[in-house]
């Protein structure tokens, strides 16, 4: 044993001598607040005060380069603490005469001391180590930056990555950065567009698709780029390591065969907490009202199809679609154009910019616009609504969107794919049930994904 101690209830284990500097350490265990220490010089002592108060006594007599090392056993000092007597020494050059001769205490959890005679001018020179924890993301000084893999990487403006998906994949975290480099990420996530209707009648034409939910951020978090009108932008989303899926969502597929077709939804796209909704399809002229997957209804709404009487519907207004369907808050889309009564002509689809034109009697409603972005370090222009078709022009399609299609027989443009453009409205002046579908499919979707890097 190498310890002398006083006090009861304490158990004195084998000291273990290690080799850097010679020290003694003496393994403690303390089971009574009222223990009381002496130090000898040479020595460490782990000390546990789970049960209460350790006082310990310094040598009385030191010499130049005695040293004592004590050390937080159970991570309890801050809660019970250790009362260092010096015997009147003094404590860093110090004077000492604290209350009953204690004249330093020792109160953080987990700390490590060593004491250090030097001579009576110095006293004690006190050295401490304090376990460290780890440091939260919001304590780190150090720029740390997103790294991440997936869909096609480029670099724009020299500190900024992109991952385009123009089909499904995975965005992968790797490092999640935090808040002095980048730890969030600018996106742009647009469904597919709703394809168009055929219109039903020898001098009736189909209405325009909606263009697909168009949703994004502001672009503050990545360069301030050109990312489209306040207050439609949104914040960045923050990121983790892990795998997020991506589904990049269809244009509506184009609904053949003759007579009167209705158009089709586009499909979902959706990145993280984002799901962007397909564009609505171009509304038959009868029925008025569809449902299903050729429900007028979606990001963008469908345009409403020219009116044709026949047994159980009414030469009345078809209106337009209703669009940011689902709500989401920013809007992702707008509502399409209606045909008015006794017209020969369709309304135009829903942008993501603008609502879709009403159809006149000879012309087709124009697609509502759609919006540009920068987020790929180009501007470029997608999400906008098909064009209605015409029995003089057919509305024109814009930022993706297809044009109207003319009687007596031209086919609306589809979509641009990638774009989540709707298609424009076909177009047909042969018998009823003797028509080619002229109607369209609409475009694609597409995901963007843009953060700082370095």
């Amino acid at each position: 044993m190498t310890t002398k101690i006083t006090g009861d209830n304490i158990e004195n284990l084998t000291g273990v001598t290690i080799a850097d500097g010679g020290i003694t350490w003496n393994a403690v265990t303390v089971a009574d607040g009222s223990t009381q220490l002496t130090a000898s010089a040479g020595n460490g002592y782990f000390l546990d005060t789970n049960t209460g108060v350790i006082e310990v006594f310094l040598p009385s007599s030191p010499t130049r380069g005695d040293t004592v090392h004590l050390a937080d056993y159970g991570g309890n000092f801050a809660t019970n603490n250790v009362l260092v007597n010096t015997g009147g020494q003094l404590i860093d050059s110090t004077a000492t005469g604290g209350n009953a001769g204690i004249d330093y205490k020792l109160t953080t959890n987990n700390i490590v001391v060593q004491l250090v005679y030097v001579d009576a001018n110095k006293g004690w020179l006190i050295q401490e180590n304090e376990a460290k924890t780890d440091i939260a993301a919001a304590d780190d000084t150090n720029a740390g930056f997103i790294a991440a893999t997936g869909g096609t990487i480029t670099t724009v403006d020299t500190n900024f990555k992109v991952h385009t998906f123009t089909g499904d994949g995975c965005f992968v975290v790797s490092n999640a950065g935090n808040a002095q480099g980048s730890n969030t990420v600018d996106y742009l996530v647009i469904a597919g567009g709703g394809s168009s209707s055929q219109g039903g009648a020898p001098t009736h034409s189909g209405a325009g698709g909606g263009a697909g939910g168009y949703r994004f951020s502001d672009g503050t978090a990545s360069g301030c780029y050109s990312a489209g009108p306040s207050p439609l932008g949104a914040s960045a989303l923050p990121v983790s390591e892990q795998t997020y899926p991506i589904t990049v969502g269809a244009g509506g597929a184009r609904n053949p065969g003759c007579s009167h077709q209705p158009g089709l939804i586009g499909s979902n796209s959706v990145f993280s907490t984002i799901t962007s909704a397909g564009g609505g399809a171009g509304r038959m002229s009868y029925p008025s009202v569809q449902t299903g997957t050729a429900s007028p209804n979606g990001g963008s709404g469908g345009g409403g199809g020219a009116p044709w009487p026949s047994v159980g519907s009414t030469n009345t207004t078809v209106p337009g679609g209703t669009g940011n369907t689902p709500p989401v808050s920013p809007p992702q889309g707008n509502n399409g154009g209606a045909t008015p009564t006794n017209n020969n002509s369709g309304g135009g689809g829903g942008g993501a910019g603008g609502v879709g034109g009403n159809a006149t009697t000879d012309n087709g409603g124009s697609g509502g616009v759609g919006l540009d972005s920068s987020i790929d370090g180009t501007p470029t222009g997608r999400g906008g609504g098909g064009g209605g078709a015409g029995n003089t022009s057919g509305g024109p399609g814009t930022k993706g969107g297809g044009n109207g299609g003319v009687i007596p027989s031209t086919s609306g443009q589809a979509g641009t794919a990638n774009t989540g453009g709707g298609a424009g409205g076909g177009a047909s002046k042969t018998p009823p049930g003797s028509q080619t579908s002229y109607n369209a499919a609409g475009g694609k979707g597409l995901v963007i994904i843009r953060y700082k890097f370095q």
